[in-house]
């Protein structure tokens, strides 16, 4: 714990260097009209904004640790978090990925919220997301189309609204025990990138109503033991830290889940642990990895500066020979 706080500094530099360098004709790799990944030819790709979940959660959590005092006797000094979430927001914005931007900025506010930050402050945070995330829509297309398909799903049925439509058949085929382990990806027909953002549907229809349940068993088991032990932790950096990281996967589990039962408008966003893509469970490993290393961590150094210097015995000094002595 104490190796990665000393290298927070540099994830958040690389994280933000490497959001940067995704958007550079050559360097990044664009999908779908969306420059979101860096692409070594015949090697691998990588989605930086991935890395920026796991960073923002460390960056801010170390913040709110070693600054807390200063946090309670100015509460203005919470302006620099804000212009932190802020930054590590906008380099997500800029490639044009609104729904990890949302989700990021969201773990965020909650981090805030933990660490005692007045809930006024939350206010105007919200209004900026409102305003920000109504302003994206706006600005682009593709994304008022998924809203108005939303909306009305029966005037979209071939454009904008076909691969909803096309995941709660899935959905609804699976029935309460499913179609059967092992029926495989192919079997469903029509649901564009179903290994990735849509995976949950090919899971409804594989195993039904049986298998949804027992997914959000572990949801919540998981959610659970996460929470619990962000609660428990002796460092107030790991608590910290571990409740955005779990915060982080289980909302983002919630979210693809919403989005394909049709509860949320389409947006790509990974199911933690099931969608195809090594930068979204490369970074899952690393947040849970990172959460069982809080569960058994030692309480952070800076604790020691509370205990005041009058109450620290040197069992070498003479004074303390001469007190055992007499007694």
């Amino acid at each position: 714990m104490k190796a990665i706080r000393k290298m927070i500094l540099m994830f958040a530099f690389v994280s933000i260097v490497l959001c940067l360098m995704a958007l550079l004709p050559g360097i990044g790799s664009s999908r779908n009209g969306a420059a979101r990944w860096i692409s070594i030819p015949h090697l691998f790709t990588f989605q930086p904004s991935e890395l920026v979940k796991f960073t923002m959660c460390l960056y801010l959590a170390n913040l709110f640790d070693r600054h807390s005092a200063e946090y309670e006797e100015n509460r203005t000094e919470f302006k620099y978090p804000v212009c932190a979430l802020i930054l590590f927001s906008g380099v997500i914005a800029l490639q044009k990925d609104l729904s990890t931007c949302v989700l990021v900025f969201i773990v965020g506010i909650a981090l805030f919220l933990v660490s005692g930050a007045p809930v006024l402050w939350m206010i105007p945070m919200g209004l900026l997301v409102a305003v920000t995330g109504a302003l994206m829509i706006l600005m682009e297309p593709y994304r008022l189309m998924r809203v108005l398909a939303y909306i009305c799903p029966e005037k979209f049925t071939t454009t904008a609204g076909y691969q909803s439509l096309a995941s709660a058949r899935a959905i609804n085929a699976g029935g309460v025990w499913g179609v059967g382990t092992g029926s495989g990806l192919d079997a469903i027909n029509g649901i564009p990138e179903i290994q990735t953002d849509y995976i949950f549907a090919g899971w409804a229809t594989s195993m039904g109503l049986v298998g949804v349940t027992m997914f959000f068993f572990l949801l919540c088991f998981f959610a659970y033991r996460g929470f619990r032990i962000a609660m428990t932790g002796r460092s107030r950096f790991a608590s910290f830290a571990s409740y955005g990281c779990v915060l982080s996967m289980v909302l983002q589990a919630v979210f693809n889940c919403a989005v394909v039962s049709g509860a949320a408008p389409t947006t790509g966003i990974p199911l933690p642990f099931f969608s195809s893509g090594g930068s979204s469970l490369i970074v899952t490993m690393c947040m849970c990895g990172f959460v069982i290393n809080a569960s058994h961590c030692d309480a952070d150094d800076s604790m020691e500066e509370y205990v005041p210097a009058s109450n620290v015995i040197d069992l070498e000094s003479e004074s303390f020979t001469e007190t055992v002595v007499e007694l």
